[in-house]
């Protein structure tokens, strides 16, 4: 049996180019991303999925397999999975800062540990507020989600003949600009909570002079802090839910199956 060259060609770069786009997606994605993950395991993920997608989509017109036009076609494939994957990483960071501003207002930023997605000292209280906002992405089926879109996109950009506009990138940009507004969004209860608690603190220092507020203050603003997390816990659902659903349409309205609002 006798295979020609051209067949291997194409198969190994029907094979390469998705798994490309694929690879920047896990990249960049919530859950994947994390260098917890070895990468040998988001290789393999990326193969099997872009064994499955294959027959999916058109044979991608390569002429040669080593070629300069190729490689452009490879990084082009790996920016769009990683756009795709940054859109939903943002919805965990901003979990993550609000988590951080709440901890620098409470007096509990002190206390730090290893962010294993980023490998950086973070609070812990944004560090549980990321591994919550990862569990509601898990059982909310996101990577279910992120998947679909990497499926769609390839007939929103097909291999070769569409890229990221600098309008799409644009949107993306401003797309990031909201985890602040989020952030702040999602924390604000907690430091208004906390503020009340300070002007008590100026009330009494006012009202007793020899009362020595340094030495009760902070340990106060820390249990406090933790009553605050504890009862606004259960608002973290409904602002995980929302900050999904607007990933979710934007990853829409950025791959053209969706009208814009």
């Amino acid at each position: 049996m006798i295979i020609p060259l051209d067949s291997i060609t194409q198969f190994l770069a029907d094979l390469m180019l998705p798994f490309m786009r694929i690879s920047g997606l896990f990249a960049a994605m919530i859950g994947l991303s994390a260098k917890s993950i070895p990468p040998v395991v988001r290789g393999l993920l990326g193969i099997i999925l872009a064994f499955m997608i294959m027959p999916l989509i058109p044979p991608v017109p390569v002429a040669e397999l080593v070629s300069a036009k190729t490689f452009l076609l490879c990084i082009q494939q790996l920016l769009i999975g990683i756009a795709i994957g940054f859109i939903s990483m943002m919805v965990l960071n901003t979990f993550v800062l609000a988590g951080q501003i709440v901890a620098m207002q409470t007096g509990l930023g002190f206390a730090s540990i290893v962010d294993p997605v980023n490998g950086i000292n973070v609070p812990a209280v944004g560090q549980f507020y990321l591994i919550l906002a990862t569990l509601l992405f898990w059982s909310l089926d996101g990577h279910l989600a992120m998947i679909q879109m990497i499926v769609i996109s390839f007939d929103a950009f097909p291999i070769g003949e569409a890229f990221l506009t600098a309008e799409n990138m644009k949107d993306i940009a401003h797309w990031a600009s909201w985890m602040f507004v989020s952030a702040v969004t999602l924390s604000l209860a907690p430091i208004v909570s906390l503020l009340i608690v300070n002007l008590a603190f100026g009330v009494m220092t006012k009202a007793s002079p020899q009362l020595n507020i340094f030495s009760i203050g902070f340990s106060i603003s820390q249990i406090m802090g933790l009553i605050i997390i504890w009862i606004t816990l259960g608002n973290f659902t409904s602002h995980f839910e929302l900050q999904w659903g607007k990933a979710q349409e934007f990853m829409c309205e950025l791959l053209v199956i969706c009208p814009s609002p």
